[in-house]
């Protein structure tokens, strides 16, 4: 699945070092807003996820449940910290969820989901989300100058949660 969001819980899955079975979904042909799918994601989106008879759905949801599930396996992406640890933290993952997500994924959308569905890119769109996909890049550029990672000095698991 060429998903961004289905590809951050295969790396979170993979960070931690999980087995775990993907079942492919159709989505040309709809299975994403059919049964038994939209059983586990009512809004008929990918992902959803299943653990044993617990079922969740967004991305940010199944990555903070499995790294704070699945601690002790694999690298650690639990963050444990308070003050200003804990705030940087939490800016990185707003700014991912808020500023570079949403840009990226239509950037994916348009450029590799539109030519594996059969459909035409909008490079009008292309262009112009690339300029503002510019600045966020700058952003985290200027942040990566002072730190090794953008949330402090650990694995960056803002993209994981």
């Amino acid at each position: 699945m060429l998903s961004p969001a289905v590809m951050r819980v295969m790396a979170c899955l993979n960070e931690k070092e999980l087995k775990c079975q993907f079942v492919p979904v159709d989505m040309r042909a709809g299975e994403h807003k059919k049964e038994p799918f939209i059983s586990l994601n009512p809004f008929g989106q990918v992902p959803a996820f299943e653990d044993d008879n617990l079922k969740l759905f967004e991305s940010r949801v199944i990555t903070s449940y499995i790294a704070n599930q699945y601690e002790e396996e694999g690298t650690n992406l639990v963050i444990n910290g308070k003050g200003k640890q804990m705030a940087s933290f939490a800016l990185c993952m707003e700014v991912d969820a808020h500023q570079f997500d949403p840009l990226a994924s239509k950037l994916a959308f348009e450029l590799v989901i539109n030519a594996y569905m059969g459909m035409t890119t909008d490079e009008t769109v292309v262009k112009e989300t690339k300029a503002k996909f510019a600045k966020v890049l700058d952003v985290y550029k200027a942040r990566l100058f002072g730190s090794k990672y953008l949330a402090g000095v650990n694995f960056n698991r803002s993209f994981f949660q």
